[in-house]
Parts: structure tokens; C-alpha cells; sequence
């Protein structure tokens, strides 16, 4: 398809009331067209992987455009260059979140931007670093238990940013971190332990937050093996 006809039907599928409703979860609406994830996921399907097209729909700027653009960019074609002028362009939670599931964890510098962009003093730029951690521990299995220890200390270091979309970034990445398995499970709740000494009440509140789920009965017998009842 060409980024004419794509744009066509992202017109098609619009719906002007949910853009006016998407603010209300703190996404930025101003150039969104109103469309699930799950109809952008339909029309993704239909156009499959195109590198070339990603970037033109990116480049337009619709909101939904560039959620399609993650979905159909080759990530074996992305570039570095490529993902620093995306991220400084990230403007709403949802596109890194969907940006950094779907296109930049399957890309060769997903480990290096976690810890670069968690560094970085941009809202977004920084979230992206710990959702990237969030999505590493989910999705790569193949990543030893010794390459989440940077992550940790950047938890650690980060976890005293009070912006809204970054703490809930830093708090996912502990919690999601520490229910890898039973060795990393330990360490995070070590790691929040000593976060919940810190004065400071967002760091109190992203380790208080996580060592509900990481100490829960739940998470310990999945780890375990144990059987759930």
C-alpha cells in the first residue's frame, strides 16, 4: 500500500469522539484520530513489514500514523539514528509504550537504549528506557539474569523522579523485572527495600508499590513452581 491510501483508510477508521476521549488518559490527542489498537493491528496485518513506508507514515505526524509505523517497520532495518529521532518525538505514553513493544525491543540496540534513554531528562525519553526494560524482561529470553543488574541500579538511581510517567515506567520495570524468576525476583525486592529507606515520598511509593506484587503469594508460587489454587 501507499502512504496515501493507508492514510485514506486511517481517515476511514477514525472516530472523532474517542480522539476527544483520549485525553482524558493522559494521551496527547491533538493530532489523533480515535482508532483502537486492536484496528490498527487489523490494518498492519493487511500492509505487512515495510521499512519505507513506516518512516513516511511516521513522518506525517497523525498519532495513530505512527502506532501503525511500530507495527509495520522492519526492525532489522531500524537504525540508531532512526530510534534517537523517534523517541525525541515520543508525546504520549502509549506511543513509546506501543513504540518500544513492538518495533525497539526487537531491534539490536534495545539493551543499550534501556540504559541510555533511562539517563536521558525527557519525560518520554526516560520512560521509554524503563519500558524497554519492562518489555527486555518479558519478551528476550535469552538475556542472563547478570545484564538486569545495570537496570537495577538505574531503578535505584530514577526511582526519586516524581513525573508522573516515569515513576509508573520505574515501578513497572521492578515489578516486571522481579517476576523474570525466583533469582531476580529476590534482587528486586532487595532493590526495593532499599529504595523504601529513601526521603522521598515517590521513591516510597514505587517500592511500597512493588513489593505488594513481588512478595505476593501469587508471584511467589509461580516462581517456585508451586502450584496455584
Amino acid at each position: 500500500m501507499q502512504l496515501k491510501a493507508v492514510l485514506a483508510e486511517l481517515k476511514s477508521m477514525g472516530d472523532p469522539e474517542a480522539a476527544a476521549g483520549m485525553a482524558r488518559y493522559g494521551i496527547n490527542a491533538d493530532r489523533a484520530l480515535g482508532i483502537s489498537i486492536p484496528g490498527l493491528q487489523g490494518l498492519a496485518k493487511n500492509i505487512g513489514k515495510n521499512h519505507k513506508l513506516a518512516g513516511e507514515l511516521w513522518s506525517c505526524g497523525i498519532h495513530e500514523a505512527r502506532i501503525l509505523a511500530c507495527m509495520i517497520d522492519d526492525s532489522q532495518q531500524v537504525t540508531e539514528a532512526q530510534l534517537e529521532r523517534w523517541v525525541k518525538e515520543f508525546d504520549s505514553w502509549d506511543l513509546c509504550d506501543q513504540c518500544c513493544n513492538r518495533l525497539i525491543r526487537k531491534t539490536e540496540f534495545a539493551h543499550q537504549k534501556a540504559l541510555d534513554w533511562a539517563r536521558r531528562p525527557e519525560e518520554f525519553v526516560k520512560r521509554a528506557g524503563f519500558v524497554l526494560m519492562v518489555v527486555l524482561a518479558v519478551h528476550d529470553k535469552k538475556a542472563a539474569d547478570r545484564q538486569f543488574d545495570a537496570f537495577f541500579r538505574l531503578i535505584k538511581k530514577e526511582a526519586v523522579d516524581a513525573r508522573n510517567f516515569v515513576k509508573k515506567a520505574v515501578n513497572w520495570a521492578l515489578r516486571q523485572i522481579g517476576k523474570r524468576n525466583m533469582s531476580l525476583n529476590r534482587k528486586a525486592i532487595a532493590v526495593a527495600e532499599e529504595i523504601q529507606q529513601f526521603e522521598s515520598k515517590t521513591a516510597r511509593w514505587v517500592a511500597s508499590d512493588a513489593l505488594r506484587e513481588l512478595r505476593s503469594e501469587k508471584i511467589q508460587k509461580r516462581l517456585s513452581g508451586r502450584p496455584i489454587p
